[in-house]
C-alpha cells in the first residue's frame, strides 16, 4: 500500500473552519483603588507630598483619565515593606521580580479557571497554551507555572510572550488563530496576565510621561479558549477570528518605549501617540475589510485598546464614529484602567455580555462584523477582523 500523498497528510492536519472564541474568563486582584482618591494615596505612599505642584498636575491627569477605579496587587502594606519600589529610580528589580514571578501566574489561573468552566470541557482537551505578560521574565516561564497550577497535560504545547506591551492582546489572537486552524482538533488556552508591580514608581518632575502611566495602568488577567470546528452539542461559539495582521506605524519610532532596568520597567511616552494612531488607523481598516467589501466603520462593532481617553477620542473623531461605537472600550477603561495586553480581551467579554443583556441578535451588538485593535510599543498595531455569532433566544 502506497503511503498517503503529502497533500492528504496536510489536509488531515488542518481544521476546516475558522478559529472561534469558545469561552472568556477574567480576574483582577481584590485591591480596588478609586481614581478620585488615588492622587492623595499615591503621593502619600511615595512620600512625595512636598511636590505640591506636581501633585496638582497628577490630579488633573487622573481627572481627565475617564477612569473610575483600578485594581492593583500592590497594597499599602506591600509598598511600606518595599520602599525602593516607591522611589522614582531606586534599585528594586529583585523585589519586583519576587512579586510578579509568583503573582502573574496566580492571577492567570483565576481567569483561566473561569474560561474553562464556561467552556464546559475537560481541561485535558487543551492542546496549546499561549501566555502573554509584560512583566516577570523567568525560566521556566509563567506558561510553565500556569500549566502546573491548572494541572494541564505535560504535553501541552506552550508559547510564552514577555515584554510585548499593550498591542499584545491582538498578537495572542493572531497566534491562536494560526494554531487552531492549522492543527485539527486543537483547543488553545490564551492568557494575558498583567500586574503593575514592575512599573509602579514614585513621581518625578522631569519625567511626566512616567506619571501618565501611573495615572492609567491597572492589573488584570483574561483568558479565552480558541478552537476551530466547534462541536455545537457541547461548545458555544462567541466570535470567529476572520483575519489578523500586525504593522509598525510610519514615523513612530520611540513613540512608546519600555526598558527593563535595575529600578524596574521604565515607561516612556511621546505626547502625540493618539495623533499617530488616528492618522494611520484608516489604512489598517481599509486593508482588513477590503475582502469583505466593508467601508462604513459605523456598520461594524468595535473593540479598541483604550490606551487612554485621548486615543479613543481621536479615533472616534477621525473616523466619524458614533458615540456608542466605543462604549465597551470606554467602559472597561473606566472600571479597570489600562491593563495592557489583557484590555481587549476584557472588552471582548464586555461586548458579548452587553449584547446579551440588551437583547441584541448577535454577540457583536447585533452586527455581524467587527474589528479588534491593539496599540502598543513600536508603535505597533494589531488588527483582528471578527465575526459575531447569533445569541440563542434573541428576538
Amino acid at each position: 500500500m502506497a503511503p498517503p500523498a503529502m497533500e492528504e497528510i496536510r489536509r488531515a492536519q488542518r481544521a476546516e473552519g475558522p478559529a472561534t472564541v469558545l469561552a472568556i474568563g477574567t480576574s483582577t486582584p481584590p485591591n480596588a483603588l478609586y481614581q478620585a482618591d488615588y492622587p492623595d494615596y499615591y503621593f502619600r505612599i511615595t512620600k512625595s507630598e512636598h511636590l505640591t505642584e506636581l501633585k496638582e498636575k497628577f490630579k488633573r491627569m487622573c481627572d481627565k483619565s475617564m477612569i473610575r477605579k483600578r485594581y492593583m496587587y500592590l497594597t499599602e502594606e506591600i509598598l511600606k515593606e518595599n520602599p525602593n519600589i516607591c522611589a522614582f529610580m531606586a534599585p528594586s528589580l529583585d523585589a519586583r521580580q519576587d512579586i510578579v514571578v509568583t503573582e502573574v501566574p496566580k492571577l492567570a489561573k483565576e481567569a483561566s479557571a473561569r474560561a474553562i468552566k464556561e467552556w464546559g470541557q475537560p481541561k485535558s482537551r487543551i492542546t496549546h497554551l499561549i501566555f502573554c505578560t509584560t512583566s516577570g521574565v523567568d525560566m521556566p516561564g509563567a506558561d510553565y507555572q500556569l500549566t502546573r497550577l491548572l494541572g494541564l497535560r505535560p504535553s501541552v504545547n506552550r508559547i510564552m510572550l514577555y515584554q510585548q506591551g499593550c498591542f499584545a492582546g491582538g498578537t495572542v489572537l493572531r497566534l491562536a488563530k494560526d494554531l487552531a486552524e492549522n492543527n485539527a482538533g486543537a483547543r488553545v488556552l490564551v492568557v494575558c496576565s498583567e500586574i503593575t508591580a514592575v512599573t509602579f514608581r514614585g513621581p518625578s518632575e522631569s519625567h511626566l510621561d512616567s506619571l501618565v502611566g501611573q495615572a492609567l495602568f491597572g492589573d488584570g488577567a483574561a483568558a479565552i479558549i480558541v478552537g476551530s470546528d466547534p462541536d455545537l452539542t457541547t461548545e458555544r461559539p462567541l466570535f470567529q477570528l476572520v483575519s489578523a495582521s500586525q504593522t509598525i506605524l510610519p514615523e513612530s519610532e520611540g513613540a512608546i518605549d519600555g526598558h527593563l532596568r535595575e529600578m524596574g520597567l521604565t515607561f516612556h511616552l511621546l505626547k502625540d501617540v493618539p495623533g499617530l494612531i488616528s492618522k494611520n488607523i484608516q489604512k489598517s481598516l481599509v486593508e482588513a475589510f477590503k475582502p469583505l467589501g466593508i467601508h462604513d466603520w459605523n456598520s461594524i462593532f468595535w473593540i479598541a485598546h483604550p490606551g487612554g481617553p485621548a486615543i479613543l477620542d481621536q479615533v472616534e473623531i477621525k473616523l466619524g464614529l458614533k458615540e456608542e461605537k466605543l462604549a465597551s472600550s470606554r467602559n472597561v477603561l473606566a472600571e479597570y484602567g489600562n491593563m495592557s495586553s489583557a484590555c481587549v480581551l476584557f472588552i471582548l467579554d464586555e461586548m458579548r455580555r452587553r449584547s446579551a443583556e440588551a437583547g441584541q441578535a448577535t454577540t457583536g451588538e447585533g452586527l455581524e462584523w467587527g474589528v479588534l485593535f491593539g496599540f502598543g510599543p513600536g508603535l505597533t498595531v494589531e488588527t483582528v477582523v471578527l465575526r459575531s455569532v447569533p445569541i440563542a433566544g434573541a428576538v
